[in-house]
């Protein structure tokens, strides 16, 4: 039986597909239309402690247009700790509508969407042991993609991710008249990749 996050999740994937293919029928040839490539992210929790950023591996399919873009990507994590007899496998994945701006060889683009955070931890003795979570969150974020050739492109980007839009009013008055109105978030995530189009 799917979560609820999961059927959210769905829903809105679906929803971004169907309002972008219109516009991506008439995408032209170079470097635009359907891709699927690879990256890298370093995830950053919003956390007082310090930290170092989690380095994950993953993958991206874009279906891109001039102006507007649909990216499908998913991440993956693994660390295992003998002395905890532990081992934690994170898996993001994301659905994020991009708006680009700018020339075709070098365009800044805004980003936005759903995502769904999946964690699981198992025994390394008992691998059949194992706990399972997911979240459902919102991100959104500002990147820029380089066309290198005719069908590569290269991207980064920078997104807030587990935005809080509705969060807890007691802090106001430390973060100023801007800052009411502006989401929080539990996290961050740095990306870069390359995405081969057909």
């Amino acid at each position: 039986m799917l979560s609820s996050d999961h059927v959210t999740l769905r829903r809105t994937v679906v929803t971004l597909l169907a309002s972008a293919t219109p516009v991506l029928r008439a995408a032209p040839a170079r470097a635009q239309g359907f891709g699927a490539g690879g990256r890298i992210a370093w995830v950053t929790a919003d956390d007082e402690a310090e930290v170092d950023a989690v380095r994950m591996f993953g993958g991206q399919v874009r279906l891109m247009s001039p102006r507007l873009g649909l990216e499908i990507s998913m991440d993956r994590h693994t660390e295992s700790s003998e002395p905890l007899n532990t081992k934690v496998v994170e898996t993001p994945m994301q659905a994020s509508l991009l708006m680009r701006f700018g020339g075709r060889s070098v365009s800044p683009y805004l980003l936005g969407g759903p995502g769904r955070y999946r964690r699981s931890m198992e025994a390394l003795d008992d691998p059949d042991t194992r706990e399972e979570t997911a979240e459902f969150g919102w991100h959104a974020g500002i990147g820029l993609q380089i066309l290198a050739g005719r069908r590569l492109g290269l991207h980064g980007d920078y997104r807030y991710t587990f935005l809080d839009f509705g969060g807890d009013d007691s802090d106001d008055e430390d973060e100023g008249f801007i800052g009411r109105f502006l989401p929080g978030h539990r996290g961050s995530m740095f990306t870069v990749g390359a995405t081969i189009y057909f």
